[in-house]
């Protein structure tokens, strides 16, 4: 009688075995085939080094995060009228200024009302009004939620930092804590010229909150990681991740533009949250993003925490931000304008026009200037000449270092208080150019053709050759020329004159002053042909 083989080993024996190895010798001792056993191999095991976690920068700043919902007074429609219409007032916006994904604007689509269907659920009710009456009987607004953000408080006693975007026109503000605390605040200031606003809770318990600080972003280098934590969606705190992809982004806001460039994901609702450093302090705060769909596709932008530094402390300060003004028109000075000029590089704030009566032209300023330095320190390009002049206080006086005429001159100018209605790199429309004139003269080496101009102002241009340079750069017909380097023409004879003491100065180029439609600007064009 043969011996009948087991495969069911004793319990015993299975709980001795706690390793693959252990399984398969007793798979092998029971007479299970080898290439049965060999399919039982060890799991994978990774010996690289681990990622370090964020985890300890989010359980440490996450208390300092908040939402912010806005809400606006909503202005019911006046006693007369039929009763029909509706007048809704969404924050200063108008119903068809929301956005198509807005949630009242989906209610009102659904439900009848302004930009709904006439055939919604409440069309049939009549006429129905919005708001309670006062004591005389007039219809008061309610509040309606019109935005929903991020920000991140600042001080032990409640002060938050947000973006100006989010709170603008806001009539009330409710700060939602990290573990779901409904706050009230109020708007203690804000700046739109750099999108920062400030609100406090109020405080009415004299708690004290948890509260983070700002980083010396001079030492944010491109590639160092950044953790943004905020609200996209009103989902409430969200945390991501990525690096600090670019500096100095210009992405044309305003002449303050600085943006630190980073690829975390952010979205909707992430505005005015803080991108964090991995010590906890605030590198940037999110403002905007580039995104052709609305969503995040991975470029974010962040005010810099050394902008948000003074503008915060001035909003709580007072409430407001004092700037500098200068008060001149100005534009980059290029490789060709600095050849043409005769400065050995391309940096400085050409001046195209002081405005009348500013700092700069009751100084001395004039149109070919180059700014090319600030109480001694070198000025990069337009950006950086006004961001240096809004920092300095009005009623200072400040040394500017001026190329002019082939050589440099300084002058001293007295910072005056940047208004409301006034640009820290001012521009003035322009008159549309008079027509052309029948004594059109021929400037050929440079392919254009000019007459004079009715008013006696600089020569206008009757026509541009296609394929010059004068084309290529984006001079057109019926634009008008006003001087070469720095001299007024009005005449061809006149910019021959200029041009041919250039060719004997050495110069290859010539700066060409052009009144356009859209404003003055200068252009340099070679000159060294014929």
């Amino acid at each position: 009688m043969s011996k009948q083989i087991s495969l069911r080993p004793s319990l015993k024996t299975v709980l001795k075995t706690s390793t693959v190895a252990g399984l398969a010798a007793l798979m092998l001792s029971t007479g299970i085939p080898a290439q049965v056993v060999q399919s039982f191999a060890e799991p994978v095991k990774v010996t690289a080094p681990q990622v370090a976690s964020f985890g300890d920068v989010v359980d440490a700043v996450s208390p300092a995060v908040v939402s912010v919902r806005v809400q606006s007074d909503v202005k019911p429609v006046s006693n007369e009228g039929d009763g029909n219409s509706f007048n809704f007032n969404f924050g200063g916006r108008g119903f068809d200024d929301l956005p198509d994904d807005h949630p009242l604007k989906r209610f009102f689509r659904e439900f009848g009302g302004p930009g709904g269907g006439q055939d919604g659920p409440r069309a049939d009710r009549g006429p129905h009004r919005f708001g309670d009456r006062d004591r005389d009987g007039k219809r008061r607004g309610h509040m309606r939620p019109t935005s929903q953000g991020s920000g991140f408080i600042i001080s032990e006693d409640g002060y938050i930092v947000t973006n100006n975007h989010v709170v603008d026109d806001g009539a009330a503000f409710t700060v939602i804590m990290n573990d779901g605390t409904e706050l009230d605040a109020k708007l203690v200031g804000k700046d739109s010229r750099t999108d920062l606003a400030v609100l406090k809770i109020d405080n009415k318990d004299n708690r004290k909150f948890t509260y983070v600080s700002f980083a010396d972003d001079n030492k944010v280098r491109v590639g160092d990681w950044v953790v943004a934590v905020g609200n996209p969606f009103g989902l409430g705190g969200t945390v991501t991740a990525g690096i600090i992809s670019a500096r100095g982004r210009d992405i044309g806001s305003g002449p303050y533009d600085d943006y630190l460039q980073i690829d975390a994901a952010v979205n909707r609702g992430n505005s005015g949250g803080p991108a964090f450093n991995l010590d906890g302090q605030v590198v940037g705060i999110n403002t905007a993003i580039f995104s052709p769909s609305g969503g995040n596709v991975g470029i974010a932008f962040a005010i810099p925490a050394s902008v948000a530094k003074d503008v915060v402390a001035d909003l709580m300060k007072d409430g407001k931000v004092e700037r500098g003004w200068l008060g001149v028109q100005i534009q980059p000075v290029t490789k060709d304008i600095a050849e043409s000029l005769g400065l050995a590089e391309a940096q400085g704030a050409l001046v195209v026009e002081p405005q009348a009566g500013s700092p700069g032209e009751k100084a001395g300023i004039k149109k070919g200037d180059v700014i090319t330095a600030l109480d001694g320190d070198p000025i990069k390009d337009p950006r950086d000449l006004a961001k240096r002049v809004a920092l300095i206080a009005p009623g200072t006086e400040t040394e500017f270092s001026l190329w002019r005429n082939g050589k440099s001159e300084t002058v001293k100018v007295e910072i005056a208080k940047l208004e409301a209605d006034q640009q820290a790199s001012a521009s003035s429309d322009q008159a549309t150019p008079d027509e052309p004139q029948s004594s059109e003269e021929e400037l050929a080496d440079l392919g254009i053709a000019v007459s004079p101009s009715d008013d006696g102002t600089g020569v206008t241009v009757a026509a541009v050759d296609p394929d010059s340079d004068a084309s290529d750069r984006g001079l057109k017909e019926g634009d008008r020329i006003t001087s070469v380097n720095n001299k007024e023409v009005k005449s061809a004879d006149d910019i021959t004159k200029v041009i041919d003491q250039a060719r004997k100065d050495g110069r290859t180029k010539a700066l060409f002053q052009v009144d356009t439609d859209s404003g003055s600007r200068f252009l340099a064009l070679p000159i060294d042909q014929g």
